[in-house]
């Protein structure tokens, strides 16, 4: 690639690791424009896994260092994702064209009528030390983000938050904190089925990763800085500018 595609991919990638850390659908616009610079579009998929490994990396270490952590936790609910992420991807290496869009707005457009119905009696009211209820039925729901993660990567931050906010009751700032664990989990799962299968563009993940480093690590602090308010701001805008774009200017 040349130098200046490579400094477009940064530029990128720092927008979609701000993005996805704060709510999700960064992937929207690096994705398409690995495509853009001539990428096959399962080797842009899989590309696209390692600038989102190295945001949530930093995103991770930056949660941590601001006291927000649940490792245990994390965990299980990366492994309920892997699982479903390892079968999305072995789907994700075939997909080639842009026959996904509206489907996929769709799904935008029903997680921003889940999260605008406010608090309900279905839904458990956030605990104060940030402790999950409905741990089963979140981790059952959580094998199905992770075939989406797996199949495509485009706005499974939105099919994350539901589970961990309306499902197991966690405000939307350690909602944002496991979710970036568990999406670094099974994004290195994913890579490894992309890059058995269709390979991986190393040098424009190389450019991307770095955005998205940087990008992710300012979306962690703007999260804990801005709170739960600042943050379901940014799922509305994100998710709706995501159904826009792919209804109108697929």
């Amino acid at each position: 690639m040349e130098l200046w595609e490579l400094a477009l991919l940064t530029v990128a990638g720092f927008a979609a690791g701000w993005i996805n850390v704060l709510a999700g659908g960064g992937s929207l616009f690096t994705v398409p424009l690995m495509v853009f610079l001539g990428l096959p579009g399962p080797v842009a998929n899989g590309t696209n896994r390692i600038s989102i490994i190295a945001q949530n990396i930093t995103a991770v270490g930056a949660f941590r260092r601001k006291g927000f952590s649940d490792f245990r936790l994390s965990a299980t609910l990366s492994l309920a994702a892997s699982v479903g992420a390892f079968f999305g991807a072995l789907i994700g290496v075939e997909l080639d064209g842009a026959w996904f869009n509206r489907v996929l707005a769709a799904v935008m457009v029903a997680i921003i009528i889940i999260m605008a119905l406010g608090e309900d009696k279905n839904a458990p009211a956030p605990d104060a030390n940030g402790k999950a209820k409905n741990i089963v039925l979140g981790h059952i729901l959580m094998v199905g983000a992770g075939v989406w993660g797996g199949f495509i990567q485009i706005g499974v931050g939105f099919l994350m938050m539901p589970i961990l906010y309306r499902v197991m009751g966690l405000d939307l700032v350690r909602v944002n904190m496991h979710k970036v664990f568990i999406a670094l989990v099974f994004s290195i799962v994913s890579l490894i089925v992309f890059a058995a299968k269709v390979g991986i563009a190393w040098e424009a993940g190389v450019a991307l990763a770095i955005g998205n480093a940087i990008g992710g690590w300012i979306g962690a602090h703007t999260t804990i800085a801005k709170g739960a308010r600042f943050v379901k701001f940014a799922v509305y805008a994100a998710a709706g500018a995501m159904a826009v774009k792919l209804l109108f200017f697929s």
